[in-house]
């Protein structure tokens, strides 16, 4: 029986990683004709399609289900956003003044908001508070986001990149001088894709491996050399 998107929603916002992947198959179609509109600028399409997978990822985590948009509203512009965000920094593509302002603008009304109701506002909260669209709100957040917190921890195994790349004692001396954005904009693109799906979207390796299409095994190696990588460039 086919379980309504909805409910697989539910379930992935609660960390339901099997649900995440369900999603991921369902709306396979969406992330490719997203992935197309930005072939013919020197990336592989399997990697553009990659890219919007993350980004279908962080619309699963911000979308609001109660505020009564259709979710791939709010998923369209985080997909495109999420390849735009790599090509940006590729050099390809340039963020302009005004998106840059209007999302220190959603961060200042977030972090007000947060402060004020003691908890993370909620879409549709950011959306009337700020008058924009969902759609406005993904595509601004997208096209300046960094590289998430190597203090994150997945939901489901437990642990933070941080926990592999350094001990407890070196935290405050790594989290001054080192950026970790820059450190894993350093390595290969498959690499990269493995690290964020492993340790930012709390995936296991046999989710990971299914979602990109090659064996745990391979998944395992890829995230080994990528974090031995880390390690050289921290």
């Amino acid at each position: 029986m086919t379980i309504p998107q909805e409910e697989l929603l539910r379930s992935a916002k609660a960390g339901d990683a099997q649900a995440y992947e369900e999603l991921v198959i369902n709306n396979n179609g969406l992330i490719w004709s997203i992935a197309r509109r930005y072939f013919g600028r020197g990336v592989d399409p399997d990697d553009l399609y990659q890219l919007g997978c993350l980004g279908f990822l962080k619309a699963v985590e911000g979308f609001d289900l109660e505020y009564g948009t259709q979710f791939s509203t709010y998923a369209v512009p985080k997909i495109a956003g999420e390849i735009r965000r790599f090509l940006r920094d590729d050099g390809t593509i340039k963020v302009s003044r005004s998106l840059k302002e209007r999302s220190a603008m959603i961060k200042a009304t977030r972090q007000r908001l947060t402060a004020a109701l003691g908890r993370e506002p909620g879409l549709s909260e950011l959306s009337e508070e700020t008058g924009l669209d969902p759609e406005e709100i993904a595509a601004a957040e997208t096209a300046t986001s960094a590289t998430e917190s190597i203090q994150k921890r997945t939901g489901e195994e437990g642990f933070a990149l941080e926990d592999v790349l350094t001990t407890g004692a070196m935290e405050e001396e790594i989290l001054d001088k080192i950026a970790i954005r820059d450190a894993i904009q350093k390595l290969p693109e498959r690499e990269q894709l493995v690290i964020k799906l492993r340790f930012f979207h709390s995936l296991t390796q046999d989710k990971t491996a299914k979602l990109l299409g090659v064996s745990q095994v391979q998944v395992s190696r890829i995230e080994k050399k990528a974090l031995k990588l880390l390690r050289n460039y921290i």
